[in-house]
């Protein structure tokens, strides 16, 4: 029996783990759940799933449910704490993050100090402090498996070469990794990006995810920070990682060796796949997704980004550059651009002037960002970054 505990339950990366999970059958049982504010569908899970603990983060969620808890399950309070205490259950098997942003630090955190295996679809905190908490899994003996579909594809063209700690010591052996990305909705786009509305950035042409990291996406953000994620969880320098734009996602990404061989993690676009795998590692179960065909895939296609058009991801590949705090001080200026891009604040183009401004009057560091460093970037920035927001400023910002 394998006890899994899922935070951010009703998001798409909750709701698909919660499908796989409902598949497996009896020999994986679910824990403990926390949503944000999606009520319904949250009393849905909890009825159906029965775990012994949950938790909503709003505090009006709280009160709306309270009373429609079922008999078995308790209801945490709506605060971090109450995340930190799921993750760090002794009787928890594999805890599963999919919450969205900076919220996923501390919980993610205490599911190390707790020696957890980590299923990590919340890429945020290892944008903010991958290298230490890289060392802190080391420390606990706790692992992280990737659950976004390309981190995921690289941990699976690793399996079996190194221990489960995160693969730190094949750096040497690797000779790139070929980081794919779909383009997002506006790959092949001519016209001007200034016009983008939220509506036309959502409508991602391959994937279906959350709002925050569907406009990530279409900004190629998304990209920057997985490519930070993997440099982190695999000990890799920036000049090895190679990001690639493939339309067709039907490459999920790939790991060349020195020797010239290269592996590829290759299936049709369903974020079932990567999930799966993080629950059952190291095993792997028959699943639901549609099998390829490769007659009907017939052409597959690369393409170098275009860093001019989409400045978000050049700005996240300085900051990993330049490390110390900086990286946190990106994840948390795009979180505040991307909230208000989607509140039709500012323009989509003002997103990549937004965190550039932030970023521009970050202090600087030096050496690798400590935990308690990390956060405080996190909440200077988003302060920053508000302020920018109020006095209109980041439009002064050259890209």
């Amino acid at each position: 029996m394998k006890n899994i505990v899922i935070l951010g339950s009703t998001g798409s990366i909750g709701t698909s783990a919660l499908d796989v999970i409902a598949r497996l059958g009896k020999d994986y049982r679910v824990m403990a759940l926390s949503a944000n504010s999606n009520t319904e569908l949250f009393l849905k899970q909890l009825h159906s799933f029965r775990p012994r603990f949950a938790a909503v983060m709003s505090p009006e969620s709280y009160e709306k449910i309270k009373d429609q808890i079922p008999e078995g399950t308790r209801l945490l309070p709506p605060e971090i704490e109450s995340l930190m205490f799921m993750a760090s259950l002794p009787t928890a098997d594999l805890i599963i993050s999919g919450v969205v942003g900076a919220v996923g630090f501390q919980p993610l955190v205490s599911a190390i100090k707790a020696g957890k295996t980590i299923a990590l679809a919340n890429k945020e905190p290892m944008v903010m402090a991958g290298k230490t908490l890289m060392k802190e899994c080391e420390r606990w003996e706790a692992a992280i498996i990737p659950v976004d579909s390309e981190p995921s594809a690289i941990f699976q063209c690793l399996a079996g070469m190194a221990d489960e700690h995160g693969y730190q010591k094949l750096s040497s052996e690797i000779s790139r990794v070929f980081l794919t990305a779909s383009g997002g909705p506006f790959a092949k786009r001519k016209t001007s990006l200034s016009t983008v509305t939220p509506a036309e950035a959502l409508n991602h042409p391959r994937w279906k995810m959350g709002k925050k990291i569907t406009v990530d996406s279409a900004t190629l953000m998304n990209k920057g920070f997985e490519a930070i994620e993997i440099m982190n969880l695999f000990n890799l320098p920036e000049e090895k990682v190679q990001i690639v734009i493939h339309p067709q996602s039907i490459v999920h990404s790939a790991v060349e060796f020195n020797d010239g061989a290269i592996l590829a993690q290759m299936g049709e676009p369903d974020m079932r796949v990567p999930i799966q795998y993080a629950i059952t590692y190291p095993l792997r179960a028959a699943g639901p997704v549609k099998k390829l065909n490769l007659f009907e895939a017939a052409k597959l296609e690369f393409f170098e980004p275009d860093l001019t058009r989409f400045p978000c991801l050049d700005l996240a590949l300085a900051a990993a550059r330049k490390g110390g705090i900086l990286p946190a001080v990106l994840s948390a200026a795009d979180e505040t651009a991307v909230d208000a891009f989607l509140k039709e604040e500012i323009k989509f183009t003002d997103i990549p002037k937004l965190i550039y401004t932030v970023l521009k009057s970050a202090p600087q560091t030096s050496g690798e960002a400590t935990l308690n460093q990390a956060q405080e970037a996190d909440r200077w920035a988003r302060e920053a970054a508000a302020a920018c927001l109020k006095e209109k400023s980041y439009k002064t910002a050259v890209i």
